[in-house]
Protein backbone atom coordinates (compact mmCIF):
# COMPACT_ATOMS: atom_id res chain seq x y z
CA UNK A 1 0.00 0.00 0.00
CA UNK A 2 1.55 3.45 -0.90
CA UNK A 3 2.47 5.69 1.41
CA UNK A 4 0.56 9.46 0.69
CA UNK A 5 2.41 12.08 1.44
CA UNK A 6 0.40 15.98 1.17
CA UNK A 7 2.77 18.57 0.08
CA UNK A 8 1.36 21.58 1.96
CA UNK A 9 1.36 25.29 3.28
CA UNK A 10 -1.44 27.93 2.68
CA UNK A 11 1.55 30.50 1.34
CA UNK A 12 1.94 31.15 -1.89
CA UNK A 13 6.18 30.89 -3.31
CA UNK A 14 7.36 28.93 -1.07
CA UNK A 15 7.91 25.79 -3.83
CA UNK A 16 4.91 23.39 -3.14
CA UNK A 17 4.73 22.65 -5.93
CA UNK A 18 8.32 22.78 -7.17
CA UNK A 19 8.85 20.41 -4.36
CA UNK A 20 5.66 17.92 -5.23
CA UNK A 21 7.05 17.96 -8.62
CA UNK A 22 10.66 16.64 -7.91
CA UNK A 23 10.30 14.52 -4.83
CA UNK A 24 8.03 12.46 -6.83
CA UNK A 25 10.38 12.63 -9.91
CA UNK A 26 13.26 11.55 -7.50
CA UNK A 27 11.28 8.80 -5.96
CA UNK A 28 10.57 7.65 -9.49
CA UNK A 29 14.51 7.87 -10.45
CA UNK A 30 14.95 5.30 -7.12
CA UNK A 31 12.84 3.15 -9.04
CA UNK A 32 9.75 3.45 -6.91
CA UNK A 33 7.02 3.42 -8.20
CA UNK A 34 4.87 7.00 -7.82
CA UNK A 35 1.53 8.90 -8.27
CA UNK A 36 1.78 12.57 -8.18
CA UNK A 37 -1.75 14.07 -7.64
CA UNK A 38 -1.97 17.66 -8.84
CA UNK A 39 -4.62 19.10 -6.49
CA UNK A 40 -4.23 22.46 -7.20
CA UNK A 41 -6.43 24.34 -9.64
CA UNK A 42 -3.27 25.91 -11.20
CA UNK A 43 -2.33 23.44 -12.73
CA UNK A 44 1.63 23.62 -12.38
CA UNK A 45 2.44 20.30 -11.65
CA UNK A 46 0.79 19.05 -14.55
CA UNK A 47 2.72 21.27 -16.80
CA UNK A 48 5.57 20.50 -15.01
CA UNK A 49 6.47 17.09 -16.19
CA UNK A 50 5.31 17.70 -19.73
CA UNK A 51 1.64 17.74 -20.35
CA UNK A 52 -0.32 20.54 -22.32
CA UNK A 53 -3.32 21.39 -20.44
CA UNK A 54 -5.30 21.69 -23.46
CA UNK A 55 -4.81 18.18 -24.62
CA UNK A 56 -5.64 16.67 -21.13
CA UNK A 57 -9.02 14.91 -21.62
CA UNK A 58 -10.16 13.94 -17.96
CA UNK A 59 -8.44 15.78 -14.90
CA UNK A 60 -8.93 15.32 -10.86
CA UNK A 61 -12.25 17.70 -11.18
CA UNK A 62 -13.67 14.63 -13.24
CA UNK A 63 -12.91 12.59 -10.10
CA UNK A 64 -14.41 14.71 -7.66
CA UNK A 65 -17.44 15.90 -10.06
CA UNK A 66 -18.27 13.19 -12.43
CA UNK A 67 -17.65 9.99 -11.45
CA UNK A 68 -14.15 9.27 -13.49
CA UNK A 69 -12.36 6.34 -11.74
CA UNK A 70 -8.48 7.72 -10.66
CA UNK A 71 -7.68 4.82 -13.14
CA UNK A 72 -9.14 6.53 -15.81
CA UNK A 73 -7.57 9.77 -15.29
CA UNK A 74 -4.07 8.60 -14.83
CA UNK A 75 -1.09 9.11 -17.44
CA UNK A 76 1.88 8.19 -18.20
CA UNK A 77 5.04 10.53 -17.74
CA UNK A 78 8.34 10.16 -19.52
CA UNK A 79 9.82 8.62 -15.85
CA UNK A 80 9.00 5.24 -16.36
CA UNK A 81 7.99 4.97 -12.47
CA UNK A 82 6.27 8.12 -12.52
CA UNK A 83 2.20 8.46 -13.10
CA UNK A 84 0.19 11.61 -12.96
CA UNK A 85 -3.34 12.46 -11.36
CA UNK A 86 -3.74 15.79 -13.54
CA UNK A 87 -5.45 18.91 -12.24
CA UNK A 88 -7.65 21.50 -14.37
CA UNK A 89 -8.89 25.10 -13.78
CA UNK A 90 -12.42 23.83 -13.10
CA UNK A 91 -11.30 21.95 -9.63
CA UNK A 92 -11.89 25.76 -8.48
CA UNK A 93 -15.73 25.31 -8.51
CA UNK A 94 -15.40 21.25 -6.90
CA UNK A 95 -14.71 23.04 -3.46
CA UNK A 96 -18.42 24.54 -3.62
CA UNK A 97 -19.68 21.99 -5.46
CA UNK A 98 -19.19 19.16 -3.03
CA UNK A 99 -19.89 21.70 -0.30
CA UNK A 100 -23.11 19.81 0.51
CA UNK A 101 -21.56 16.33 0.00
CA UNK A 102 -22.17 14.26 3.19
CA UNK A 103 -18.63 12.89 3.09
CA UNK A 104 -17.17 15.96 1.78
CA UNK A 105 -13.81 15.55 3.77
CA UNK A 106 -12.88 12.19 2.31
CA UNK A 107 -13.76 12.37 -1.37
CA UNK A 108 -9.77 12.42 -2.24
CA UNK A 109 -9.33 9.62 -0.25
CA UNK A 110 -11.97 7.21 -1.68
CA UNK A 111 -10.76 8.15 -5.11
CA UNK A 112 -7.12 7.29 -4.23
CA UNK A 113 -7.95 4.00 -2.51
CA UNK A 114 -8.70 1.96 -5.34
CA UNK A 115 -5.36 2.58 -7.08
CA UNK A 116 -3.43 2.88 -3.91
CA UNK A 117 -1.92 -0.61 -3.78
CA UNK A 118 -0.26 -0.28 -7.34
CA UNK A 119 2.28 2.47 -6.42
CA UNK A 120 4.64 2.66 -3.49
CA UNK A 121 4.35 6.31 -2.55
CA UNK A 122 1.39 9.21 -3.72
CA UNK A 123 2.48 12.83 -3.50
CA UNK A 124 -0.33 15.16 -3.61
CA UNK A 125 0.42 18.72 -4.28
CA UNK A 126 -1.85 21.04 -2.52
CA UNK A 127 -3.29 24.65 -3.37
CA UNK A 128 -1.54 27.64 -1.39
CA UNK A 129 -5.16 27.61 0.60
CA UNK A 130 -6.65 26.02 3.22
CA UNK A 131 -9.87 25.45 1.53
CA UNK A 132 -11.72 22.15 1.00
CA UNK A 133 -9.77 20.25 -1.35
CA UNK A 134 -6.52 21.01 0.71
CA UNK A 135 -8.24 19.17 3.61
CA UNK A 136 -9.62 16.45 1.42
CA UNK A 137 -5.52 16.29 0.35
CA UNK A 138 -4.66 16.00 4.42
CA UNK A 139 -7.93 13.72 5.23
CA UNK A 140 -6.32 11.22 2.36
CA UNK A 141 -2.61 11.45 3.52
CA UNK A 142 -0.22 9.54 5.97
CA UNK A 143 1.81 12.30 6.42
CA UNK A 144 2.47 15.76 5.45
CA UNK A 145 5.63 18.07 3.89
CA UNK A 146 5.36 21.55 4.90
CA UNK A 147 7.86 23.56 2.66
CA UNK A 148 9.27 26.57 4.03
CA UNK A 149 11.11 29.54 2.61
CA UNK A 150 14.51 30.34 4.28
CA UNK A 151 13.00 33.93 4.43
CA UNK A 152 12.33 36.80 6.99
CA UNK A 153 8.72 35.83 7.08
CA UNK A 154 9.49 31.99 7.12
CA UNK A 155 6.96 31.44 9.88
CA UNK A 156 4.27 33.27 9.00
CA UNK A 157 1.26 31.94 8.48
CA UNK A 158 3.06 28.28 9.68
CA UNK A 159 1.04 28.41 12.86
CA UNK A 160 -2.26 28.40 11.03
CA UNK A 161 -1.66 25.09 8.81
CA UNK A 162 0.02 23.77 12.35
CA UNK A 163 -3.30 24.40 13.66
CA UNK A 164 -5.67 22.97 10.65
CA UNK A 165 -3.25 20.15 10.85
CA UNK A 166 -4.05 19.30 14.18
CA UNK A 167 -7.88 20.00 13.54
CA UNK A 168 -7.64 17.34 10.84
CA UNK A 169 -5.76 15.21 13.20
CA UNK A 170 -8.53 15.59 15.60
CA UNK A 171 -11.65 15.17 13.64
CA UNK A 172 -10.96 13.58 10.26
CA UNK A 173 -7.49 11.82 10.13
CA UNK A 174 -5.95 10.52 13.59
CA UNK A 175 -3.06 8.80 11.94
CA UNK A 176 -1.95 12.41 9.45
CA UNK A 177 1.36 12.72 10.81
CA UNK A 178 3.71 15.37 10.23
CA UNK A 179 6.18 14.43 7.68
CA UNK A 180 8.50 17.24 8.33
CA UNK A 181 9.36 20.92 7.64
CA UNK A 182 11.41 21.40 4.74
CA UNK A 183 13.60 24.60 4.04
CA UNK A 184 13.31 25.86 0.61
CA UNK A 185 14.97 28.43 -1.74
CA UNK A 186 17.99 28.51 0.67
CA UNK A 187 21.04 31.02 -0.14
CA UNK A 188 24.28 30.77 0.94
CA UNK A 189 25.37 34.20 0.18
CA UNK A 190 22.91 35.33 2.96
CA UNK A 191 23.22 35.39 6.53
CA UNK A 192 19.81 35.82 6.80
CA UNK A 193 19.22 32.65 5.59
CA UNK A 194 21.28 30.76 8.40
CA UNK A 195 19.35 32.58 10.91
CA UNK A 196 16.08 31.68 9.91
CA UNK A 197 17.22 27.80 9.35
CA UNK A 198 18.80 28.06 12.86
CA UNK A 199 15.35 29.46 14.12
CA UNK A 200 12.94 26.91 12.32
CA UNK A 201 15.07 24.29 13.57
CA UNK A 202 15.23 25.43 17.33
CA UNK A 203 11.09 26.12 17.43
CA UNK A 204 10.72 23.05 15.42
CA UNK A 205 13.43 20.25 16.54
CA UNK A 206 13.10 16.52 15.13
CA UNK A 207 10.99 17.38 12.63
CA UNK A 208 13.06 19.44 10.04
CA UNK A 209 14.46 17.61 7.30
CA UNK A 210 18.25 17.49 7.30
CA UNK A 211 17.96 18.04 3.55
CA UNK A 212 17.70 21.59 2.32
CA UNK A 213 16.69 23.45 -1.23
CA UNK A 214 18.92 25.65 -2.70
CA UNK A 215 18.39 28.77 -5.08
CA UNK A 216 18.83 26.91 -7.99
CA UNK A 217 18.80 28.68 -11.67
CA UNK A 218 18.22 24.82 -12.96
CA UNK A 219 15.22 24.18 -10.83
CA UNK A 220 13.94 27.65 -11.68
CA UNK A 221 14.19 26.79 -15.49
CA UNK A 222 13.01 23.29 -15.33
CA UNK A 223 9.24 23.51 -15.39
CA UNK A 224 9.49 25.96 -18.39
CA UNK A 225 10.90 22.81 -20.15
CA UNK A 226 7.82 20.64 -18.98
CA UNK A 227 11.14 18.56 -17.09
CA UNK A 228 11.34 17.88 -13.03
CA UNK A 229 15.22 19.14 -12.58
CA UNK A 230 16.29 15.51 -12.03
CA UNK A 231 15.82 15.14 -16.59
CA UNK A 232 16.60 18.34 -17.30
CA UNK A 233 20.10 19.06 -15.33
CA UNK A 234 20.81 16.14 -13.07
CA UNK A 235 24.16 17.09 -12.00
CA UNK A 236 22.48 20.67 -10.90
CA UNK A 237 22.31 21.65 -7.41
CA UNK A 238 18.26 21.54 -6.98
CA UNK A 239 18.32 17.39 -8.75
CA UNK A 240 21.36 16.58 -6.10
CA UNK A 241 19.09 18.37 -3.14
CA UNK A 242 15.52 17.07 -4.04
CA UNK A 243 17.71 13.28 -4.72
CA UNK A 244 18.86 13.48 -0.74
CA UNK A 245 15.36 14.75 0.28
CA UNK A 246 14.00 11.33 -1.33
CA UNK A 247 16.50 9.43 0.65
CA UNK A 248 15.72 10.95 3.62
CA UNK A 249 12.22 10.55 3.17
CA UNK A 250 12.19 6.48 2.42
CA UNK A 251 15.25 6.35 5.86
CA UNK A 252 12.46 7.95 7.67
CA UNK A 253 9.69 5.73 6.78
CA UNK A 254 12.33 2.46 6.73
CA UNK A 255 11.64 1.75 3.34
CA UNK A 256 15.19 1.59 1.55
CA UNK A 257 15.94 -0.96 -0.77
CA UNK A 258 18.78 -2.32 1.25
CA UNK A 259 17.27 -4.71 4.37
CA UNK A 260 19.02 -3.91 7.46
CA UNK A 261 20.25 -7.56 7.66
CA UNK A 262 22.06 -6.85 4.31
CA UNK A 263 24.19 -3.91 5.80
CA UNK A 264 25.68 -6.45 8.45
CA UNK A 265 28.85 -7.63 7.03
CA UNK A 266 30.02 -10.96 9.29
CA UNK A 267 33.57 -10.98 9.83
CA UNK A 268 35.07 -14.26 8.16
CA UNK A 269 36.19 -17.05 10.88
Amino acid sequence: MARTIGIANQKGGVGKTTTAINLAASLAILEYKTLLVDADPQANSTTGVGFDLHNVQQSLYDCFMNGASAQEVILKTEIPFLDLIPSHIDLVGAELEIINHPNREYVLKQILEPVAAQYDFIIIDCSPSLGLITVNALVAADSVIIPVQSEFFALEGLGKLLNTIKIVQNRLNTSLAIEGILMTMYDTRLRLCNQVVSEVRRHFEGIVFDSIIHRNARLSEAPSFGKPVVLYDSDSKGAINYLNLAKEVLQRNNMTKIKQEDKIIELKK
